[in-house]
């Protein structure tokens, strides 16, 4: 497989990133290394997660998720098979002291992290979201300690603005921190706008990996929903109402359309179009069990063609 660097860092990774939000929540502890192993086995190595997942879960704090991959890296030993990226900074649970950037508050969130996920070090570290109470320095002397201390390899950033992130960049320079090498951008084909008006460009400009999240647009984007009845199918239905209208029909038509032409499905076809996208390192996307990923490691192996990727271009058209 060809892996592709993160930015203009060291670090080498598949063309899908497994998301870890599932884990520890719609995923139990079985299901999640299951997911894992399989993962691996078919030779991909990124993995996401983050300090607050899964926090919104009835009885839930946060750290869940860390804990499971924690957990499988111990009973598996493919710690070294793996780039591992978390993030800091999101609430976590009712705890209002848990969250921001502020620089002591990320030095000790990270020994969290790290006790949970048993490992030494995490490759890709990054802002969650943009603290406006806090400089974009001030995270950047954080990080820029723990890189020293070989706890950090890289960092990266996400749900910041383009104004915020390219001060961010511009300080890393200026001051000698390491620098933002990837965004997280909430992308896919049902919400382009956002992304590709300032941010696509200035990653760009910048050499960053872009790794979107939400890539199969909370699920609507898998095709499962196509009408208010379906929303049930799922505890994450909900967050799909909003494309139920005529544009998201549209889109899974075409959606519909090229998969046929390639025997896929709309969730593979959704990932090869973020893939076909210059800017784009490795979609972000989840999986409950092992055949749902086999769907998404087949997306990250698809290649669409020109008249493919215009006809969701035309269907997903924010211009």
């Amino acid at each position: 497989m060809n892996k592709r660097a993160v930015g203009r860092s060291s670090l080498q990774v598949s063309p899908l990133m497994l998301g870890g939000n599932v884990f520890g929540w719609t995923a139990n502890e079985t299901a999640s290394f299951a997911v894992l192993d399989a993962f691996v086995d078919a030779g991909f190595n990124f993995v996401d997660t983050a300090d607050i997942y899964s926090h919104w879960a009835p009885g839930h704090t946060g750290g869940e998720s860390e804990s499971v991959i924690g957990k499988w890296f111990r009973q598996s030993g493919k710690r070294d098979k793996i780039v591992l990226a978390t993030k800091v900074g999101g609430p976590m649970g009712t705890d209002v002291t848990k969250k921001g950037l502020k620089k002591d508050y990320i030095l000790r969130e990270v020994e969290d992290s790290l006790r949970r996920l048993q490992t030494d070090y995490i490759d890709l570290y990054q802002s969650h979201f943009d603290d406006a109470d806090t400089s974009v320095e001030e995270p950047l002397e954080a990080y820029d300690e723990l890189v020293k201390a070989g706890k950090v390899r890289v960092i990266g950033a996400s749900n910041y603005s383009p104004v915020r992130l390219a001060a961010a960049l511009k300080a890393s320079a200026q001051y000698g921190y390491p620098r933002y090498e990837s965004l997280q951008p909430h992308y896919n084909l049902m919400e382009r706008e956002m992304f590709e008006k300032e941010l696509g460009p200035l990653c760009e400009r910048e050499g960053l990996g872009v790794i979107p999240y939400f890539s199969l647009a909370g699920g609507f984007l898998t095709g499962k929903y196509r009408s208010e009845a379906d929303l049930a199918k799922s505890p994450r239905g909900q967050g799909a109402k909003k494309y139920l209208n005529d544009k998201g029909l549209g889109v899974l038509k075409a959606l519909d359309l090229v998969s046929a032409r390639h025997h896929s499905d709309p969730a593979g076809v959704s990932l090869a179009w973020l893939l076909a996208q210059p800017v784009v390192t490795a979609p972000i996307s989840s999986a409950t069990g092992v055949e749902q990923l086999k769907s998404l490691i087949a997306g990250a192996q698809l290649e669409l063609t020109k008249e493919d990727i215009d006809l969701l271009n035309k269907a997903s058209n924010w211009k």
